[in-house]
């Protein structure tokens, strides 16, 4: 089963929370961006990349815009669920992207990164890296992959989110700062056929129906997915 969460920031009581400690070794949870755990490169952060590594669910994320995108790159790339993905350790994955992968049984295009909205505040290369922005050749790699799988996948999981979606995400401030990335993303959501779409980066737990759903602390189980016990069985009954 696929589950998904919000950012994390590298905390590690939130991958003991009962939610996360209940998934078995066939499940899969997914980040909306800001892991953390990938920050410093220090002996402690290994250690406990090792550990996450093991952990019975397998753990994949995309990077959001507190991630040190300088030590991600050194990961190696390898092939993973019929796309490209960096391992990080163990079964502990960061999704690349524009990339679509295939996890029982369903298509989930990723596309990390968004825009520090607090860029006063942070330093380059230190708590922020530009790598957050994607380039242009990102994006038309995402479109040209997308149009190879006709254009429909099952989920969606990003970061940020697209124009259109960010007015009821944002709503309260009279100004909505849109960026390239939002208005890639609206496209997206206009071209692209999908069952859920999956983004952390506003820290709250709310459902924008019918499709959109902005995660942060809440452990989701990804919608239209049956228990592998029911598909065992239907699969005998016929």
């Amino acid at each position: 089963m696929i589950y998904i969460t919000g950012d994390i920031h590298g905390e590690p009581e939130r991958l003991k929370a009962d939610a996360v400690r209940r998934l078995k070794k066939s499940d899969t949870l997914i980040v909306c961006g800001d892991f953390g755990f990938i920050w410093d490169g220090s002996e402690k952060e290994q250690s406990l990349l090792k550990k996450i590594g093991r952990m019975k669910p397998q753990i994949l994320f995309v990077p959001g815009c507190h991630d040190n995108y300088d030590l991600l790159a050194k990961y190696p790339e390898v092939d993973f669920c019929g796309g490209k993905a960096r391992q990080i350790c163990g079964h502990l994955y960061e999704l690349l992207r524009g990339q679509i992968y295939t996890i029982d049984g369903k298509k989930i295009f990723a596309f990390g990164g968004g825009i520090s909205e607090d860029l006063t505040m942070r330093e380059e290369g230190v708590s922020w890296w530009p790598q957050e922005a994607p380039e242009e050749a990102e994006y038309e790699a995402a479109i040209s992959r997308l149009a190879e799988h006709d254009n429909t996948v099952d989920y969606i999981v990003t970061h940020d989110i697209s124009s259109s979606i960010k007015q009821f995400i944002k709503m309260e401030q009279e100004n909505v700062e849109i960026g390239k990335i939002h208005a890639f993303l609206n496209v997206i959501g206009k071209n692209v056929r999908f069952t859920a779409w999956f983004f952390g980066k506003y820290h709250m737990d709310k459902t924008i129906p019918p499709h959109y759903h902005a995660l942060f602390q809440s452990v989701l189980k990804a919608p239209g997915q049956e228990p592998h016990s029911r598909k065992k069985k239907a699969v005998q009954e016929k």
